[in-house]
C-alpha cells in the first residue's frame, strides 16, 4: 500500500565502473541513515548507495509504520539480555534516539505523516493484564515514568472492542508513513551529494588490496569500505550471517478508508498505534486517510532462510488476519481490506540488532531490527557511520554492538525448532500454560516472533 500510494523519483541503475570512499548495499532506512551520518561526519566523503529494487523496497517500505522508542522488544528483555544497568542505558538511549530522529525530520522538512499518537498495549485476558502491570513496573524501575496503566473501561473509551480488559499506554510512540520517510531520507542524501542507484543488485563483494569491489550486472564499484544494509537478505552476500538471524515473513492488510459510521463505532479519536498482549500479537494503526493497517506477529519461516518474491503473499495468513480483525471488532466485520502484502523481518534470538565486520574490517554490517526498525535504524546508521569512518563514539561500546546474539541452529534443526516453538506459543495464546520449553527460552531471553 505504502509503495503504491507514493509518487517517487526514478534513480538510474549503475552502468560502468565507479570508485568511491564507501559503498552501501541497500537503500532502505539502515543504508540511508548510514549515508546521512557519514556525510555529517565528513561532508567531503564520497558515498554511493545501491539497491536491488527501488528505495524502500524491503522491510523499510512494508512495515506498519509504528515508531517505537525502545531498542529491545521490551524493557524486560533488555534486562534479561544485558542486565539492569545496561537496560537503563538503552531505555534512555531509545528516547534520546527518537528525539534526535524527529528533530532531524522537522529541521529538514521531511514530511512522512508523523503523528505523535502514543501506543496502546491491550490485554485480552487477566494474565495479559498482569503482564502489562509487570511491564509498567520494569519500565518505572529503569526510569521510564510516562507509561500509564488503563482499566478496561479506559481502554474502551479510546478504542471500542469487547475483547479489551486492560491496557498500558506509552506516550512516546508515534505513527508515520514509512515510504514517505525512506524517500524523504533519499532526497536529503542526494542533496548532500550521495549517489543512489536503483535496480542495481550486487552479485558479489570481493576483497581487493585497497578495499572492496562490488560487482553488479552492468558495472562495478571499487570502495575503500562497504556496508551491508540488507537486513533479512544479508546472507545472500555474506553466508556466514545465516546462523545469526531468522528471516520471518510478516503479513499485513490495509482496509478501505473507513466510513464515518465505522470510525464512530471504533471511537479511535486518539489514533494510537495498538498491539495486543499475546505472544503472536496483532498490531494495528490508522493511516492518514483512515485506513486500518492490520498485521500479526505470527510470521512464517521458509526453510533454509528462504527470502524471495514467492514468499511475499500468503492467502492463509490473509484469511487469518481478516478473521482476527472481525474477532477484535465484530461491529466492523463488514469492512473490506483492499491491500495485502508480506515482507521478511530479520529476527535475532535476543530481539536487538547486531553489528560486525568481514574482509579485514573493510566490509561492515548491521541488521536484526525485529520489528522496531523505524527508530532503531537511525541509531544503527550512526553506529555504522562511526565504524566506517573509524571515529570514536560511546555507542561503539554498547554490548549490542560488541556482542553477537546467540546463534540459531542449522537446518534441519532450525525448521524443526521453529515449528515446535510456534506450536507451544499458539497453545499459550489459546489459554494454555507455558511448558518447560517456553520457560527455558524465557529465562534465556530467546523468542520467536516478529
Amino acid at each position: 500500500m505504502w509503495l503504491a500510494r507514493a509518487p517517487r523519483e526514478e534513480r538510474p541503475p549503475l552502468v560502468g565502473r565507479r570508485e568511491t570512499d564507501v559503498v552501501i548495499v541497500g537503500a532502505g532506512l539502515t543504508g540511508l541513515w548510514t549515508a546521512l551520518f557519514l556525510k555529517r561526519l565528513d561532508p567531503s566523503r564520497d558515498v554511493v548507495v545501491v539497491e536491488t529494487g527501488v528505495v524502500g523496497y524491503g522491510a523499510s517500505g512494508r512495515n506498519a509504520g509504528i515508531l517505537s522508542p525502545t531498542i529491545d522488544h521490551s524493557h524486560a528483555l533488555a534486562v534479561a539480555h544485558f542486565g539492569k544497568g545496561e537496560a537503563r542505558r538503552l531505555a534512555d538511549l531509545g528516547r534520546e534516539n527518537l528525539r534526535e530522529m524527529t528533530s532531524f525530520l522537522a529541521a529538514r522538512g521531511i514530511d512522512c505523516g508523523l503523528e505523535r499518537t502514543g501506543q496502546l498495549h491491550v490485554a485480552l485476558d487477566a494474565r495479559q493484564a498482569e503482564a502489562l502491570g509487570e511491564a509498567e513496573r520494569v519500565a518505572r524501575g529503569l526510569g521510564v515514568t510516562g507509561y500509564r496503566l488503563l482499566s478496561g473501561d479506559e481502554v474502551r473509551a479510546r478504542l471500542e472492542s469487547p475483547r479489551y480488559v486492560a491496557g498500558l499506554f506509552d506516550p512516546d510512540a508515534a505513527i508515520l508513513d514509512p515510504v514517505k520517510l525512506v524517500r524523504g531520507l533519499a532526497r536529503e542524501a542526494v542533496r548532500l551529494g550521495v549517489a543512489i542507484h536503483e535496480r542495481t543488485p550486487v552479485e558479489a563483494l570481493d576483497a581487493t588490496r585497497g578495499g572492496v569491489l562490488a560487482r553488479t550486472p552492468a558495472g562495478t564499484i571499487e570502495a575503500r569500505r562497504a556496508i551491508l544494509a540488507t537486513s533479512a537478505y544479508s546472507h545472500r552476500l555474506l553466508p556466514r550471517l545465516r546462523h545469526r538471524f531468522l528471516p520471518l515473513y510478516d503479513y499485513v492488510l490495509a482496509s478501505e478508508p473507513l466510513a464515518a459510521r465505522d470510525k464512530d463505532a471504533l471511537g479511535w479519536r486518539g489514533r494510537e498505534a495498538v498491539t495486543d498482549g499475546r505472544s503472536f500479537f496483532n498490531y494495528y494503526r490508522l493511516t492518514e486517510d483512515d485506513r486500518v493497517v492490520w498485521g500479526s506477529s505470527e510470521a512464517a519461516y521458509y526453510s533454509g532462510n528462504r527470502v524471495d518474491e514467492a514468499c511475499d503473499h500468503s492467502p492463509r495468513h490473509y484469511q487469518a488476519l481478516r478473521e482476527s480483525f472481525a474477532w477484535h471488532f465484530p461491529r466492523l466485520a463488514h469492512v473490506e481490506f483492499t491491500h495485502a502484502w508480506g515482507g521478511a523481518i530479520c529476527a535475532t534470538t535476543r530481539f536487538t540488532p547486531f553489528f560486525g565486520s568481514a574482509q579485514g574490517d573493510r566490509l561492515l554490517y548491521g541488521l536484526g531490527f525485529t520489528g522496531h526498525g523505524l527508530g532503531t535504524t537511525h541509531l544503527a546508521g550512526k553506529i555504522l557511520a562511526h565504524l566506517a569512518a573509524r571515529r570514536p563514539s560511546p555507542l561503539l561500546d554498547l554490548p549490542l554492538v560488541t556482542r553477537a546474539p546467540f546463534p540459531y541452529p542449522p537446518e534441519p534443526l532450525r525448521s524443526l525448532a521453529v515449528a515446535v516453538v510456534t506450536r507451544a506459543l499458539r497453545r499459550t495464546d489459546a489459554g494454555g500454560r507455558p511448558g518447560p520449553l517456553l520457560a527455558l527460552l524465557d529465562r534465556l531471553g530467546i523468542g520467536l516472533s516478529s
